[in-house]
């Protein structure tokens, strides 16, 4: 991973239409050795997809709910239910095992209040929570999937 494999991330991920010959002439490549070394980034698994970003608004789930989930259940048979009922909610966007007092954090995309309740009563037939706590996102200051490069070695 180089200065221009680092380069050719940032412009990717920015806009993953942009054709290679753009690329190649920020990048200051001929496109051939431009396209080669995309294709070894997405086997490299630098590149994971490639996907288009959706307006959550325009699609009526513009409210979103972090979801603070606390469990006294810490076995793989519990975990495995509570896993297969969090990612067939489609509306769980995001799921993540932490440390610290919340067990699992979700972010959740709905509708309204309402929406939000459907998703809840979804977990709580699914599995035995401890406790789940809510908060509503009231305003997106930053919202990015543009990750940093300049950490790639």
């Amino acid at each position: 991973m180089d200065a221009t494999d680092k380069k050719i991330l940032a412009l990717l991920q920015h806009d993953a239409t942009t054709p290679v010959a753009a690329i190649a002439e920020r990048v200051h490549l001929s496109q051939t050795p431009c396209w080669r070394r995309i294709q070894k980034l997405e086997e490299g698994g630098f590149i994971r997809k490639r996907v288009a970003l959706l307006d959550a608004a325009k699609l009526n789930v513009g409210v979103t709910v972090f979801v603070s989930i606390k469990t006294n259940q810490h076995n793989q048979a519990w975990f495995e239910r509570f896993n297969r009922a969090v990612t067939a909610i489609p509306e769980v966007v995001e799921f993540y095992r932490m440390s610290g007092e919340v067990d699992y954090l979700l972010r959740v995309v709905v509708p309204d209040i309402a929406g939000y309740d459907a998703v809840y009563r979804k977990l709580i037939q699914s599995v035995d929570l401890y406790d789940v706590s809510s908060s509503f996102a009231m305003e997106q200051i930053k919202f990015t999937t543009e990750l940093p490069v300049g950490y790639a070695g």
